[in-house]
């Protein structure tokens, strides 16, 4: 998406990535310069939740005064944490540094990346910092910088934690998996496209090349804007979030060779379909559906193909929140999504297919139901090709009689016989919400089915795999519905899973290797909030169950939750602003 390079782009050599990957020289003289006395310099809380860098002038019992510039300001002895001498400054990984205190590895991150060195280690772990401008480190050049390469050998980078996984896979004959996490806007799904990339691109020199007009690195490539067009959109924190979670597996021959790719794919947020808050927008491909590149794709032209107007605001589904992002150009990426679409080897009507049912979805949004005189029964009189129904209907390809039948009087099958059950106007617009959330989740679902069959060479025997996990970001909105919520709990169940695996069983060991070791709790405080959620009567066994009453409301569903939950010390009563 926003950055993509076209293949036969550039030919231009790479630019020397030496400033982003290594500390210079003068950096280091500089650095080398800073006071420093290792018994006085502390780092102290600045107040506002950071650190400042201060001398220690008097102690007295557990009462430190200190000078912060040329201030005396007194803290007690436990807030005052050591500083590292100057040689570990802009360290490359911080778990070797002297003093490994939250004060000292904040200070690293920050002096790297304010020295554009984005990267980090921490121990088994990388930790990248968004600069939020393209860096040219991801290029051939580097590339051929990690290949092969040990990790002590080479600056950080996640093309050393992919080169990693790689020569374990291969050293051990072993599935090997990365997980990418982080909140919303982080960076994830970028460093995702790049271990793709960087996987791809190590795996096709082994072997004899098979000549074809498309390669399959190419094609596994191409998936990124198909996936982001159908399920990224703008939110409040990130202008191309992922709504969905994606577990991509990279297959490898015995031999190391690429033998192709398959995806799966997490709670793609199909809320957002039919509303967005408003500085969110619905997913890229609604817009891109309009654009003008769309006149050429085709004959009559996408728009006239997909019975779309050229005003997103005639579609109320996809226009409640921004309808253009200015870091976005929807007409280039429409370019790019078509592309795509060519080099992963999508069949014209397959591919139209999907542009039109996508336009169908948006269509779904004028569709007005009216009441019929004084009873409460819903109907739409005028379903001609010229209204929104008509239009959808013939993007859906089926009769708009029916289809509006279906929407003011479906049958339902009571016992063994089927019945017509009348529908208000509420409901009958509720149903045509779902029947376009659906749909839209079914196409997207079909995209990835189709992306996995092109993309696995039957020719080669798969032995290993690369694999790495892409969830959505954690994001906290003003309105937080289902989704989001859905989306907040996996992310901390996979904190925890990684605390677990990374640091206690790590102090298990210790304390069976005989090591004097003192157990330390590392962000397990909210296990309790998880186990309210998973509990035989928690949050999800609650909602669950009231979904399946026809009459149950939002209140029905909070007097539950406080029956069931209202003692738990994780469960907080919503206060009054009076209270």
């Amino acid at each position: 998406m926003p950055g993509h390079v076209k293949a036969g782009g550039s030919k231009e050599a790479d630019p020397d990535p030496a400033e982003f990957l290594w500390i210079s020289d003068e950096m280091k003289r500089e650095d080398g310069l800073k006071p420093y006395d290792a018994k006085k310099s502390v780092w102290v809380p600045d107040g506002e939740g950071g650190y400042d860098e201060a001398m220690i002038d008097t102690v007295d019992g557990d009462k430190v005064t200190c000078k912060v510039g040329w201030e005396p300001k007194t803290f007690k002895s436990a807030q005052c944490m050591q500083v590292n001498p100057p040689k570990m400054e802009k360290f490359d990984d911080v778990s070797n540094m002297t003093y490994l205190n939250e004060a000292s590895v904040l200070w690293n991150l920050k002096a790297r990346y304010v020295a554009k060195l984005i990267y980090t280690y921490s121990g088994l772990f990388c930790v990248v910092i968004n600069p939020y401008k393209r860096y040219p480190i991801y290029t051939n050049r580097v590339v051929n910088i990690y290949i092969g390469k040990r990790r002590n050998e080479v600056p950080p980078h996640l093309f050393a934690i992919s080169d990693g996984a790689y020569q374990q896979m291969m050293a051990n004959s072993k599935d090997q998996s990365m997980l990418i996490t982080g909140e919303s806007g982080a960076g994830k799904t970028e460093n995702t496209k790049k271990v793709i990339t960087y996987l791809a691109m190590v795996a096709t020199g082994a072997g004899k090349k098979v000549e074809k007009k498309v390669s399959l690195e190419d094609q596994i490539v191409a998936t990124n804007p198909i996936l982001e067009s159908y399920g990224n959109a703008k939110t409040a924190r990130n202008d191309n979030s992922s709504r969905f979670g994606k577990f991509i597996r990279i297959h490898f021959t015995q031999s190391g060779k690429l033998a192709g790719c398959d995806i799966v794919s997490y709670l793609l947020e199909k809320s957002r379909i039919t509303e967005q808050q408003s500085v969110e927008r619905s997913y890229h491909i609604f817009y891109q559906l309009l654009q003008p590149y769309g006149d050429g794709i085709c004959p009559e032209g996408l728009r006239a193909k997909c019975f779309v107007s050229n005003d997103i605001y005639d579609y109320i589904y996809v226009s409640q929140g921004k309808t253009s992002v200015a870091s976005i150009d929807d007409n280039e990426e429409l370019e790019y999504t078509e592309d795509a679409f060519g080099v992963i080897g999508f069949e014209d009507w397959e591919k139209f297919d999907c542009y039109v049912l996508t336009a169908g979805v948006m269509t779904c949004g004028g569709v007005q139901y009216i009441q019929k005189g004084r009873d409460d029964q819903a109907e739409l009189p005028d379903i001609s090709i010229e209204t929104f129904a008509g239009k959808a209907a013939a993007a859906f390809g089926v009769d708009a009689a029916a289809m509006v039948k279906a929407f003011c009087k479906p049958r339902i099958k009571v016992g063994t016989e089927w019945v017509t059950k009348g529908q208000t106007v509420e409901q009958a617009t509720g149903a045509t919400g779902g029947i376009a959330r659906a749909i839209f989740d079914r196409v997207f679902k079909w995209l990835i089915e189709k992306c996995n069959d092109t993309l696995i060479d039957a020719s080669l025997k798969k032995a290993n795999f690369c694999a790495v996990l892409d969830i959505a970001g954690f994001e906290i909105f003003e309105y937080n519905g289902f989704e989001q919520i859905s989306i907040n709990f996996v992310n901390e169940k996979l904190q925890q899973f990684f605390n677990h695996h990374m640091f206690v069983v790590e102090q298990e060991e210790y304390v069976k290797e005989g090591i004097d070791w003192v157990m330390v709790d590392f962000g397990m405080d909210l296990a309790a909030a998880i186990i309210m959620f998973e509990k035989p009567m928690g949050i999800w066994a609650i909602l669950e169950e009231e979904s399946l009453f026809p009459k149950a409301t939002d209140k029905s569903f909070e007097e539950k939750l406080k029956a069931s939950l209202g003692k738990l010390p994780v469960f907080l009563k919503p206060a009054s602003k009076t209270d």
